[in-house]
C-alpha cells in the first residue's frame, strides 16, 4: 500500500492499465498524468459520431468521474511530464512540481503528423486527434460548406462520410494512387472510393497538396501540385501519426519507431514499462515486431502492463484487428495485409457485404470484412492458426468459414 504507480498518459491504454491495476487488487497509489482535460477517453467515435453530433462528448469517457474517487486514482489533468529522472525514480511536470515512482507505465500515444506548407498558419485548417479537434470542426460544419480534406486514409474517408451526411459539398485529396492505399487490397478502394461518390464525394488520387490560400487569416483554397485550386470552408488534414516516444528516449530508455517493449510490456529499464500505440513490441503470432495504432492494441497492452507492474507475467500477442464506420458500412480488419498477399473475394461486392481475403504463400494472413461480420469473428481464429486455405473454398460463401 505505500507504493506509487504512475501512468503518464490519461488515453485508453493509461484509463485501462488504471482500471486493471485495481481490479487486480493492487492498493497502492495511483496517479494518472495527461495534458488534456477531459478523463480518459475512447479516440474512436471522434471522428464519426461524436463528429455527426450523435454521440455526446461524455459518452466517450471510459469511466465515470466517481469511479477514480471511488477508487482513489489520482487524475492530474492538463499537466505535462517534461522529465523523466529513472535514478532517482522521479517525474518533472509542468507545474513545477516532482513526483516520485516505484513503478512508471508510459502510455504517451501518438500525435498528429502535421504538414508544414505555405499557408499552414490559417484559420480552418484542422487536424483530428482529441475531443477539443472534433468540437472546433463540428463548429464548422454546416449545410452547403466547402470541406477539403487531406489524407484518404481511415480519418479523411470517415469524416468525409460525416461531412456528406450533414450536407458539406466534401472534396477528398489523396497523394497515393487510391484510397486506404496501405491497408486494404485495390477492390476494397475502388469500392470505398464508388459509395463515397455515390454520396456526393468527390475524390481525387495522385494529387499532392502544395500549399493553402486564404484571405482576412482564413483559409479560403488548398493548392494541388497540378495547380489546381480547391475552394474550402474548411480543410482538415489526416497524414498519419507519429509515437511520443521523445521523453523516453531523452530518459536513456530503448527507442526505435517507439518504445521498445518485451512481451510483458517491459521497457529497457527495470521499473519502467509502456502500452499503447506508442510501444514496438514482438508479437509471436506474428513472429515479428510491430507498432500498432489500435484500439485493441491500446486495451490488451495496458492490461498486460498492469499485470507485469504487479510482478505477474503475462504474455502479449494478439491478432491485430481494426474497423471503419463510414455511412452505413463498417468494415472490420483482422491481421496485416500486405501488397504482394494473393486476395481473395468472398461474396459479391454489389451487394455491399462481402469478405476480401489475403493469402501469403497459401497462408491466411488477414481479411477485410464490410457488413460481414461472422467473417470477421472467425478469420481471427484462422489468422492466429497460420491456416492454409484453397482460395477456391474460401471463395465459395456456400461454404461457411468456421469449417475451414
Amino acid at each position: 500500500m505505500d507504493q506509487t504507480f504512475v501512468i503518464i498518459g490519461a488515453g485508453h491504454a493509461g484509463g485501462q492499465a488504471a482500471a486493471t491495476l485495481r481490479t487486480k487488487g493492487f492498493e497502492g497509489r495511483i496517479v494518472i498524468v495527461g495534458d488534456e482535460e477531459y478523463l480518459p477517453y475512447e479516440r474512436p467515435p471522434l471522428s464519426k459520431a461524436v463528429l455527426s453530433g450523435d454521440l455526446e462528448v461524455m459518452r466517450t469517457f471510459l469511466k465515470r468521474e466517481t469511479w477514480y474517487d471511488d477508487k482513489n486514482v489520482e487524475l492530474r489533468l492538463q499537466t505535462l511530464v517534461t522529465k523523466i529522472d529513472t535514478a532517482n525514480k522521479s517525474l518533472t511536470l509542468s507545474d513545477g512540481e516532482t513526483l516520485a515512482y516505484d513503478k512508471l507505465l508510459i502510455a504517451t500515444g501518438t500525435r498528429v503528423r502535421k504538414l508544414d506548407l505555405p499557408g499552414a498558419e490559417l484559420d480552418n485548417i484542422f487536424y483530428l486527434r482529441a475531443i477539443s479537434d472534433t468540437l472546433a470542426i463540428r463548429e464548422q460544419v454546416r449545410d452547403g460548406a466547402k470541406m477539403v480534406i487531406v489524407g484518404g486514409g481511415y480519418i479523411g474517408l470517415e469524416v468525409a462520410a460525416v461531412g456528406a451526411k450533414l450536407g458539406c459539398e466534401v472534396t477528398v485529396l489523396e497523394g497515393l494512387d487510391r484510397v486506404m492505399n496501405r491497408v486494404v487490397s485495390p477492390e476494397v478502394s475502388e469500392f470505398y472510393t464508388e459509395e463515397h461518390e455515390k454520396a456526393g464525394v468527390k475524390i481525387l488520387t495522385g494529387v499532392g497538396v502544395t500549399d493553402y490560400e486564404g484571405a482576412n487569416g482564413k483559409v479560403t483554397h488548398v493548392v494541388t501540385a497540378d495547380g489546381a485550386k480547391h475552394e474550402a470552408d474548411l480543410v482538415v488534414v489526416g497524414v498519419g501519426v507519429i509515437p511520443n516516444f521523445e521523453l523516453a528516449e531523452e530518459a536513456g530508455i530503448a527507442c526505435d519507431n517507439g518504445i521498445v517493449v518485451d512481451e510483458f510490456a517491459r521497457t529497457s529499464d527495470s521499473d519502467i514499462f509502456a502500452a499503447g500505440d506508442v510501444t514496438n513490441h514482438p508479437n509471436s503470432l506474428l513472429d515479428r515486431r510491430l507498432r500498432l495504432e489500435s484500439v485493441q492494441n491500446a486495451v490488451d497492452q495496458a492490461k498486460t502492463a498492469a499485470n507485469s507492474m504487479l510482478g505477474e507475467l503475462k504474455e502479449y500477442a494478439e491478432i491485430p484487428w481494426f474497423w471503419s464506420d463510414q455511412y452505413d458500412l463498417k468494415m472490420q480488419i483482422v491481421g496485416l495485409s500486405e501488397p504482394d498477399d494473393d486476395v481473395v473475394v468472398r461474396g459479391n461486392i454489389a451487394d455491399r457485404k462481402f469478405s476480401i481475403c489475403y493469402l501469403r504463400d497459401g497462408v491466411f494472413v488477414a481479411l477485410n470484412a464490410i457488413n460481414a461480420p461472422k467473417d470477421f469473428m472467425v478469420a481471427k481464429k484462422l489468422v492466429a492458426a497460420k491456416k492454409r486455405i484453397d482460395p477456391a473454398l474460401l471463395a465459395d460463401v456456400d461454404t461457411p468459414l468456421k469449417e475451414m
